[in-house]
């Protein structure tokens, strides 16, 4: 019972964020801080399923802007829980079928985020130069999940290379983003589903880095945030 109840509510309640968001981005289309004020809000959902959700963010990173921010993607409810550490001046980048959504689509969109097309390779590659102009000309951070899919219960996957391009073409540092574990973390039906812990990394300078040299710091990179990712799971289960 308190799972369907949760499931009506949290539909009802993402339907109506959507709407208002919609309305709202109507008055100033693709602001860059259409997406922020929005994940304000869409962060307080998690309240409906049980999680509590802390967000870490150092002094260091605190006075960047603008950046590329990759996070680790887990599931579904990654749009309610990471929404909590979304910055002012931030967009996210999503796959352009994301946009046919009914309310959710219309509401990505209309916020600012960039939509690719990853089924096009030549597409893909021309993203990376528009989205490191857009980050230049409009002074705009990206968030990225570099994983490119989501990982269900099996840790951080290997990373794609394309938010260290974009980085390295706007000139930008790369500052990652652990979210503690949510795989099979939440039970619709039980009334406390814990704690979630969402701690920004230190920032990642990539003005000596090569072409060349890409995929090593990509791969480090990756796991400096697995390690940073198993101790946040500790600490969150204590």
């Amino acid at each position: 019972m308190l799972a369907f109840i949760r499931v009506i509510l949290m539909t009802a309640t993402l339907v109506i964020i959507c709407i208002f968001s919609c309305l709202y981005c109507l008055l100033r289309p693709f602001h860059r801080n259409n997406v922020y004020y929005t994940a304000k809000v869409l962060g307080k959902v998690t309240k409906i399923f049980g999680l509590d959700v802390e967000v870490r963010v150092p002094e260091s990173v605190k006075n960047i802007s603008p950046a590329v921010y990759i996070c680790n993607h887990q599931n579904s409810y990654d749009i309610f829980t990471a929404a909590n550490a979304v910055l002012p001046n931030t967009v996210s980048v999503g796959k352009k079928s994301l946009k046919w959504i009914p309310f959710f689509g219309q509401m990505y969109w209309l916020t600012g985020n960039i939509l690719i097309d990853r089924k096009n390779t030549n597409k893909a590659i021309n993203t990376i130069a528009l989205t490191a102009k857009k980050i230049r000309d409009k002074n705009i951070s990206v968030w990225l999940f570099p994983e490119g899919t989501r990982s269900n219960g099996k840790g951080i996957l290997p990373f794609k290379t394309g938010a260290f391009r974009t980085a390295m073409q706007a000139e930008v540092p790369i500052i990652p983003i652990c979210v503690s574990n949510m795989h099979k973390k939440v039970n619709l039906n039980r009334w406390d589903n814990g704690k979630i812990i969402i701690e920004y990394m230190e920032p990642i300078s990539l003005k000596n880095i090569t072409k060349d040299n890409v995929r090593a710091i990509t791969n480090t990179t990756r796991d400096n945030m697995k390690a940073h990712f198993e101790r946040l799971n500790i600490e969150a289960e204590q």
